[in-house]
Parts: C-alpha cells; sequence; structure tokens
C-alpha cells in the first residue's frame, strides 16, 4: 500500500481538524474582520496587531501558553471541570481551539481586505434604499466579499493542514485523536522511516501546492470579471 493505515488515520484527522477549524473561523472571523475593516476607534492598530500575533510569534510560545490556559489550572482548565467537561489538552477539541487560535489571521486579513474593497458606495446605496445593516451585511457585502471568503477559507484550510508546533504542544501525539499528518511524518522521521515519510511527505506537498496553484489562478480571473 502506499500509505499505511496510520498514514491515512493522520490525513483523515488533519483534514476534519482542518474542515472545523474553518468552519468555526468563518463565524467568529467575519465579524472581526468586519469591525476591523468599518471601525475608526484608536483600537483598531492594538486590536489588528493582537489578530495578526499568531503570524509572527513562535508556535511554541502560543502553544506554551494555551497549554496552561487549559490545563488543570489555568483558567480555561478550570471552567471547562467545572462543567464536566474535563480539560482539552491532549484531546482533539483541544487541537481544535489551538488552531482557531493559530489560523485566525489567516481567515481574518483576507476577509479585512475584501471588506475594505468593498467601499462606502453600495452601502450607501443600500441604506438610501432603506435597506437595515443585517440586510445590507447579507444581500450586498456577503455576495461582493466573495472571493475573499474563498480566499480565506482556503488559506485556513491549508494552513491549519501544516500546523506543527501548535499542535504538536497541546495535543501531544495519540493515535487516532491527535496525531496528524505533521506529527505522523515526525514519527516515521524519528523512527528512521524515511520512505514512509517520504511519501506521506510527498502527499502533502502535492496538496499544498495544487492548493496554492488553484488560488493564484482563480484570484486573477475574478478581477478580470470584476
Amino acid at each position: 500500500m502506499f500509505l499505511t493505515d496510520a498514514d491515512l488515520q493522520a490525513i483523515w484527522l488533519t483534514i476534519r481538524l482542518a474542515g472545523i477549524t474553518t468552519l468555526i473561523l468563518l463565524v467568529l472571523g467575519t465579524p472581526a474582520a468586519w469591525w476591523l475593516a468599518r471601525t475608526r476607534s484608536r483600537w483598531k492598530g492594538p486590536v489588528g496587531a493582537v489578530v495578526a500575533l499568531p503570524l509572527v510569534l513562535p508556535p511554541s510560545v502560543l502553544g506554551f501558553y494555551l497549554l496552561l490556559a487549559m490545563g488543570p489550572n489555568g483558567l480555561v482548565g478550570q471552567l471547562t471541570q467545572a462543567l464536566g467537561l474535563g480539560t482539552l489538552p491532549f484531546t482533539f477539541w483541544g487541537l481544535v481551539v489551538a488552531s482557531v487560535f493559530y489560523s485566525f489571521p489567516f481567515m481574518v486579513q483576507p476577509l479585512q481586505n475584501a471588506f475594505e474593497a468593498i467601499g462606502d458606495r453600495p452601502l450607501e446605496v443600500a441604506a438610501t434604499l432603506r435597506a437595515s445593516p443585517i440586510d445590507t451585511f447579507f444581500t450586498v457585502v456577503l455576495p461582493l466579499a466573495r472571493p475573499g471568503f474563498l480566499s480565506a477559507g482556503i488559506l485556513t484550510f491549508a494552513h491549519t493542514v501544516g500546523e506543527f508546533g501548535v499542535v504538536l504542544m497541546i495535543g501531544g501525539n495519540i493515535p487516532g485523536v491527535t496525531r496528524v499528518a505533521s506529527v505522523q511524518i515526525y514519527d516515521h522521521v524519528e523512527a528512521l522511516e524515511y520512505l514512509d515519510a517520504h511519501r506521506l511527505a510527498g502527499v502533502m506537498l502535492v496538496f499544498s501546492f495544487v492548493v496554492l496553484l488553484g488560488l493564484y489562478t482563480w484570484q486573477p480571473q475574478q478581477k478580470k470579471e470584476a
């Protein structure tokens, strides 16, 4: 077989993690991006910096603080234990929380750019037609920002697939629970199973290339049509 059962299990877990993370960030990232695109508050700079922080922060640093927060003595950990949910580290949902934090800017920044590109004119026209802010957002803003949503979704999904430091720090290496594809490759290399590492790494390389090729091919076409 080209890939081992453990490899296939890790790939499925990775796809599941990336899909759930992308859906959650679509819900959380959209209002954040809209606020950043429209606000004139003096807090825009600090909030924007916090949103972009995972872009420059070492994954191990982010993972360390998330581990402390979600651990038995952390605020999040105490809350989840009080709710009868146990602690999140070394669980799949702990990976989801970590991935949401780590991939947040990859969702917010493309959406913010898309919202800013719309400008004020379409919103002013909708207001003259007595459309409510909610109606304007769903009937005017969302259709115009559709390319931004697609780009943000693809980038978030692909970035989550490639995570290593954060997921290893929060999830460890539990087969079928937290061992995603990047960690599986690490295991192969550590065990000197270079052929298996080559195969799985090749699959991830092809996937990443196809995603970026599709994104960079599609974006110019959208600009021409616009």
